[in-house]
């Protein structure tokens, strides 16, 4: 419970740090967003090219690549915690929003903030314990059960930074909601992702 209030206390003291340097912040969450997304792309490439290897290894010369099923599977996380915050920037995770869509203008905008809230702590308590998680395995140098034996805390590490960026980006999209003259021009109105209304 103690860390409970611990990762608490530090997303509201990041809250007051990021609205004070607000579109230094946001200019440098969007180009890290976007360097983080250029790597899932190029990991999703990869890993294409890895299994298309592997396939052609194993049904054309009768040799499968060692550990090809681990190594994907580590991976993974990578290519979605990557994109996940660059997602969130720009409205295009799935949401039900119906009941939300009827509200007024201004409850829908409470509703938001609440909702963001509430998702921002989430995924700081989130990043919190999954950083303690990446630590042990890094401690004990984790490994896959068969060979080549991948190490698993790189794995383990990107799933803390892309919930805390996804936190950090929440935060951001509070402030935008209570101050958004303060705030570049959304990043929703440049997406291909969101419907306009």
């Amino acid at each position: 419970m103690t860390e409970l209030l611990y990762v608490i206390v530090a997303v509201l003291v990041v809250l007051g740090v990021l609205a004070l340097i607000t579109i230094r912040a946001e200019l440098f969450m969007r180009l890290i967003e976007s360097i983080l997304t250029y790597c899932s792309v190029l990991l999703i490439l990869g890993v294409m090219v890895w299994v298309v290897a592997e396939v052609i290894g194993r049904y054309v010369f009768n040799s499968p690549l060692p550990g090809h099923l681990e190594g994907a599977e580590l991976l993974l996380p990578m290519i979605v915690f990557f994109g996940v915050s660059y997602v969130q920037a720009r409205d295009g995770h799935v949401g039900m929003t119906f009941v939300v869509d009827a509200l007024p203008k201004k409850v829908r905008r409470v509703t938001d903030i609440l909702s963001l809230i509430v998702s921002a702590l989430t995924c700081a308590a989130l990043a919190y314990f999954a950083s303690k998680n990446a630590w042990l395995s890094w401690d004990y140098e984790d490994v896959t059960m068969s060979p080549p034996y991948w190490p698993v805390w790189p794995s383990a590490a990107v799933i803390p930074l892309g919930y805390g960026m996804i936190a950090v980006r929440m935060l951001l999209q509070i402030l935008q909601k209570l101050m958004p003259e303060r705030f570049p021009p959304d990043i929703v109105e440049e997406s291909d992702l969101h419907v306009t209304e």
